[in-house]
């Protein structure tokens, strides 16, 4: 595994590490960490640094996942608006170029509602809403769901 490769498995663990922790990890100097992680956020490989919140112990207790359909003509304008509402974590807009996939957390069951009927179901160009919420987290990607 190349040193670039070695520090960002390093931070994706802990985004807190020193330079001198980095260092002594893949065996380089400390100078040579600082240059390699600020060469890693120049090019845009590391985006942010960012801390992981747990968002059940955050009151986040509900995770729910919607595949909504959207008229093509309208799907940048509605998908930049709803990736603006906190409760939206990530939003793809999918190959077909009329379907997003969102993954929200709110509060609670009423969270949800509040936010499907203020932005889901009174939205023109919205066709088509399926939702599902999270029975039972068995593996999450590295670094977990963002806030």
């Amino acid at each position: 595994m190349n040193k670039d490769n070695q520090i960002i498995e390093l931070l994706v663990t802990d985004g807190r590490l020193s330079f001198a922790d980095i260092a002594r990890e893949i065996g380089v100097s400390r100078a040579f960490a600082r240059q390699k992680v600020q060469k890693l956020l120049d090019d845009g490989i590391i985006e942010q640094f960012t801390a992981v919140i747990n968002p059940f112990k955050y009151g986040k207790s509900l995770s729910a996942f919607l595949d909504v359909k959207v008229a093509p003509l309208a799907i940048e304008e509605i998908a930049n608006q709803l990736a603006s509402c906190p409760e939206v974590i990530s939003l793809y807009i999918m190959s077909d170029m009329k379907s997003l996939h969102i993954h929200t957390l709110t509060d609670d069951q009423e969270g949800l509602t509040e936010f499907a009927h203020k932005w889901l179901f009174s939205r023109e160009g919205i066709l088509e809403v399926d939702c599902k919420t999270l029975l039972k987290r068995v593996k999450n990607r590295r670094g977990g769901p963002r806030l």
